[in-house]
């Protein structure tokens, strides 16, 4: 399989990327402005299988941009395109700054938008975000003979929310998260399905089924956005608040609320670099991704 440039004697030469994780998110950031990936759907499924390949949830591609300072493609690690990815977006920056690629302040174009960017001291980087769209309050779900009250928006990607009362990590949230995640109401996009508790005025907690990924993952960067607003716009908490996510890593999320609508909207968390490394043929070759994922629909040949 062809995944990037190929030399002249057409052996492919190894294509540097970055591990880089965000909050408990890992990616696999790839400074394609030069153009060397060619299938980046096959690409992404086959780098980001663990164990097999490098592993992560997504992979990033850095691109040049006529409207911001770069451009940023995200892919889910099944290989679907998302519009945002808030922790991706918090890495690329990062990146960005430590590849020379932008300065401390720069601009992301996104599929959802341009977003705006800071990298902090350390490892620090600050995302300014639109408003949330879509907001419905009130979107109750029924989940076989549950009925789920929940609220919906939209933070770059669609999201649902549900507050919890009871201890939020001894909870069993996959087979519900999956059950919201690919309901009929929420069709034809799905949606990220987060599970919120309550700590104080400026703390909660976040648990998040994300889709793309099909599985619960150590943190959401939009999702903890999205927990926060729908939290906001419930009156449940106030600016600054500290988001304890799966990973055991608190991000930060801030805002204004005026006139019923959140504005200046800022996620801060850590965007590390876990290691820089070559793609080479062998890190995508020799396994079947689909098999991996899920042997009893993959197609076996013998």
């Amino acid at each position: 399989m062809r995944a990037f440039g190929q030399t002249q004697g057409g052996k492919q030469d190894p294509l540097a990327f970055a591990k880089m994780a965000g909050g408990g998110n890992d990616f696999v950031v790839i400074d394609n402005r030069a153009g060397r990936v060619a299938n980046v759907t096959e690409l992404t499924r086959r780098i980001c299988t663990p164990h097999l390949s490098v592993g992560g949830d997504g992979l990033i591609l850095i691109e040049s941009s006529a409207r911001a300072t770069f451009r940023m493609i995200y892919l889910n690690s099944d290989g679907s395109r998302a519009d945002f990815c808030a922790n991706g977006t918090r890495c690329a920056a990062r990146f960005a700054f430590l590849s020379v690629i932008a300065p401390r302040r720069m601009t992301v174009e996104t599929d959802s938008g341009v977003i705006g960017a800071e990298v902090g001291e350390g490892n620090s980087v600050t995302l300014s975000l639109p408003s949330p769209q879509r907001f419905q309050a009130h979107r109750p779900l029924r989940v076989g003979e549950q009925l789920v009250q929940g609220s919906s928006l939209v933070v770059g990607v669609p999201h649902y929310v549900v507050f919890l009362r009871r201890d939020l990590w001894q909870q069993e949230i996959v087979p519900l998260g999956r059950a919201i995640r690919n309901h009929d109401e929420l069709q034809p996009d799905g949606a990220n399905v987060n599970f919120v508790v309550i700590r104080d005025w400026n703390a909660i907690e976040v648990r998040t089924y994300e889709r793309g990924v099909e599985a619960e993952t150590l943190s959401c960067g939009s999702g903890v956005v999205a927990s926060v607003s729908a939290s906001a716009m419930f009156g449940k908490v106030r600016s600054p608040v500290s988001v304890l996510t799966r990973s055991g890593i608190t991000l930060e999320v801030s805002f204004t609320l005026a006139g019923g609508e959140l504005r200046e909207l800022r996620l801060k968390g850590d965007a590390r670099v876990i290691f820089r490394a070559a793609l080479t043929p062998e890190t995508i070759e020799g396994f079947d991704p689909d098999f991996v994922r899920d042997p009893t629909h993959a197609a076996v040949t013998t």
